[in-house]
């Protein structure tokens, strides 16, 4: 593939677009890899935007834990659609190449989605924990005033933690330029830099350690102390539904926070091409498709929620063919 355009007027070179392997290496997966994915993509769009919608037509729902839902819900269809499109037409097309553009537009938004998506989930456990250990004082203290800062303030941290230092370190690419990975971020494009990266790996961690191990260590607290409250509790029904209202919570911090610290908080010796796909494939693809399916598996507010929007909606049906 022609991955580069010389300039005449000199020597430097502009990158066009570059090879991106994908799994190329297992051609005759590619159909069957193709329609798993548009599943699992359709799974992400329909249950995250049906999340969206119960909770915005829903007065039931219309609470600060379902407001930061809402955001995880966004940023979920968000990242993956930066994602899987270009995956989808690569595994079915001949030549399997991405411009150096969306490349770089791929490393940004996938590290901006990555830290957001860890600072919500905090603000989600801190949002259990003002619930759980302080149920009088809930509603004064996570307000609609405080829940919209919160939100904008982990948007703009994100930013700021992320981009803006991506933005200022990056160094050119040099050939080959071929990505031996399913989509276009960080620690892939460091392996293409031929200067000293040191900086950038060092930055990477500083990052990771402000955008992942500080809000996982807030999220380790906050269930430590609701665990403690929890355990405090005299009524057996009373454990049993603070223990329900965090289980899914906690469920998606897990797979989510195991992988993105196996990504992106370890030296670039310690990479692997095709383990490396599998992580990413994980936390960028399946993930943003099981959480609506947990929070709306094991929650019966959410149920309640869809149910009453169903039978509104037979109603609806049924009038109209009565009229």
């Amino acid at each position: 593939a022609h991955v580069i355009s010389q300039h005449d007027s000199g020597n430097s070179s502009t990158i066009i677009e570059l090879v991106l392997v994908g799994f190329s290496n297992h051609p005759q997966a590619d159909i069957s890899l193709f329609f798993l994915f548009s599943v699992v993509y359709l799974v992400n769009l329909f249950g995250n935007t049906v999340i969206i919608f119960l909770v915005v037509i829903d007065s039931c729902l219309q609470t600060p834990m379902y407001f930061f839902l809402c955001h995880l819900a966004f940023l979920n269809i968000f990242y993956t659609t930066t994602v899987v499109p270009k995956m989808f037409f690569n595994l079915l097309a001949p030549k399997k190449v991405i411009s150096y553009d969306l490349c770089l537009a791929q490393t940004y938004i996938s590290l901006l989605m990555g830290a957001a998506e860890c600072i919500i989930l905090a603000i989600m456990a801190l949002d259990r924990f003002v619930a759980i250990c302080y149920p009088l004082q809930y509603l004064l203290i996570m307000n609609w005033s405080m829940c919209v800062q919160l939100a904008v303030g982990a948007w703009i941290i994100s930013f700021f933690a992320s981009v803006v230092p991506l933005y200022f370190t990056m160094l050119p690419l040099c050939g080959p330029y071929i990505v031996d990975h399913i989509f276009c971020e960080v620690p892939v494009l460091l392996h293409m830099v031929c200067a000293d990266t040191s900086l950038q790996e060092t930055m990477m961690v500083i990052g990771a350690c402000g955008t992942l191990l500080l809000p996982f260590l807030l999220i380790t607290l906050s269930y430590l102390r609701i665990l403690v409250a929890v355990m405090r509790m005299q009524s057996a029904e009373g454990r049993k539904k603070a223990f329900s209202t965090c289980s899914s919570h906690l469920t998606v911090v897990t797979i989510y926070y195991g992988t993105g610290m196996f990504m992106y908080m370890r030296p670039k010796s310690l990479y692997s091409a095709e383990g490396d796909k599998l992580i990413s494939l994980f936390y960028a693809v399946i993930n943003p498709a099981l959480n609506p399916l947990i929070y709306s598996l094991r929650n019966k507010e959410v149920k309640g929620a869809l149910k009453r929007l169903l039978e509104r909606w037979s109603v609806s049906q049924r009038q109209m063919i009565l009229s």
